[in-house]
């Protein structure tokens, strides 16, 4: 959520970076305003008329002391007129305070100034990309025929069970899914990451903190007589760990990892694109959260993204890294790339990761503060990034390393699958 002040300090600013994100609502901005100068107005006179009738009250008890009862029943006939305005200016402030907010958390986060501007990911700029397109054998499968032929995944199965993009994982499969999940969780830890494992399901305070609320509910799968959402990504939970907290400067910065199950209804995808496991309502993936002190938060960007690629390098896939532009950022974020694996078989580039930087915006939502040994408590920043999402790695993976023995293993996740190949 971004701050009042900024924005009645930086309005220009303010339209340019919205309209870089193609938000197309900008009279917004004008209406937050006007209706921050009400309830500034408004506030003020409530507190003219609270210091009227405090003054008032203690005038009383000196005019019992001197027997003045015409002036006191005078000052009580006016005390009880002023107690009515508190109430009348006490409730229209608080009305003010919902409008501004209710438009408030209408605005996105504001780019940073290294964001491309563009409305679509053709738009993206490609940063770097990395590794060699391995060349394929004469008939190559696509991964969701190579599932079939070797057994690891079902994917009617998992339609007869709940639906469409619910897989059944088997045997060597089952057993890849385990190990991808274990070499992330232990690469992160080596990188001080500390792991957590938390809920799956979220309440509604959980899921505006990270700004998922209200801009993604129709994406969310929602458990109505609870009123709870199953998560999208563990950046949801973990982030929320530290809502409503002030930490001290030099516990910053925190980082924690975290494997869950994520879950997306993926309302109106269709078409070739989204076969076999490229998207799937429920997956797999290990999450890095931190949260920084915003001096540093960029250099962190960095490094996270360094990590990210890290894996794919270790893992032998080829890979590229995308600067989003304006058009295709999430909600909250100043800044993402995105990682990009090779399809080989599909010949195309998958998505695997996100990293992010939403600077103070989820922090102000969350109300999660650092405080250092002088001063007030100061909004820190947040990041978050997959380390990374299975499915497409797993897709990846099958299609880029088959051969005539089988699918061959990563060498770094082998000593996790204990085979070699999967035949």
């Amino acid at each position: 959520m971004l701050q009042i002040n900024y924005i009645k300090e930086n309005k220009e600013d303010v339209l340019a970076r919205l309209s870089k994100k193609n938000f197309k609502q900008l009279e917004l901005v004008d209406e937050i305003l006007d209706l921050d100068q009400k309830r500034r107005s408004t506030q003020t006179q409530l507190d003219n008329v609270l210091a009227q009738s405090n003054a008032m009250a203690k005038s009383i008890g000196e005019l019992i002391k001197s027997g003045r009862r015409e002036e006191i029943e005078k000052i009580k006939e006016t005390t009880s007129l002023l107690k009515e305005d508190i109430k009348v200016l006490g409730e229209e402030l608080v009305g003010l305070e919902q409008e501004v907010h209710n438009k408030l958390v209408q605005l996105p986060n504001l780019p940073h100034a290294s964001v491309p501007a563009g409305a679509t990911p053709e738009e993206n700029e490609v940063v770097l990309t990395h590794g060699v397109i391995p060349t394929l054998p004469e008939g190559a499968l696509p991964h969701w025929e190579l599932a079939a032929k070797y057994d690891i995944i079902d994917f009617e199965l998992g339609n007869k069970i709940t639906g469409a993009g619910f897989p059944v994982y088997k045997g060597k499969g089952a057993k890849l899914q385990r190990a991808l999940i274990n070499f992330f969780l232990d690469e992160a830890e080596k990188a001080g990451y500390a792991e957590v494992q938390p809920p799956i399901l979220i309440n509604e305070a959980s899921g505006f903190g990270t700004g998922q609320l209200p801009d993604k509910e129709g994406q969310m799968y929602h458990v109505g007589i609870d009123g709870l959402y199953l998560i999208p990504t563990a950046e949801v939970p973990v982030t929320n760990l530290y809502r409503d907290e002030i930490v001290k400067e030099d516990e910053l910065p925190i980082k924690n990892t975290a494997y869950t199950p994520c879950f997306r209804r993926e309302a109106g995808s269709y078409g070739a694109h989204v076969r076999g496991l490229n998207r799937l309502h429920q997956f797999d993936k290990v999450e890095i959260v931190q949260v920084v002190h915003p001096e540093t938060s960029y250099e962190t960007l960095e490094n996270m993204s360094s990590y990210v690629q890290s894996l794919l390098q270790k893992l032998e896939l080829p890979y590229r890294v995308l600067r989003l532009c304006g058009g295709d950022m999430s909600f909250a974020s100043a800044l993402t790339y995105d990682m990009e694996v090779y399809s080989t078989a599909q010949q195309r580039w998958l998505e695997v990761s996100s990293v992010s930087n939403f600077e103070t915006f989820q922090a102000n939502r969350l109300k999660l503060r650092y405080k250092g040994k002088e001063g007030k408590p100061q909004l820190a920043h947040t990041l978050n990034g997959s380390a990374l999402a299975l499915p497409r790695i797993v897709a990846s993976i099958l299609e880029n390393n088959q051969t005539e023995k089988g699918i061959k293993v990563p060498a770094v996740l082998v000593p996790y699958t204990r085979f070699e190949y999967i035949d």
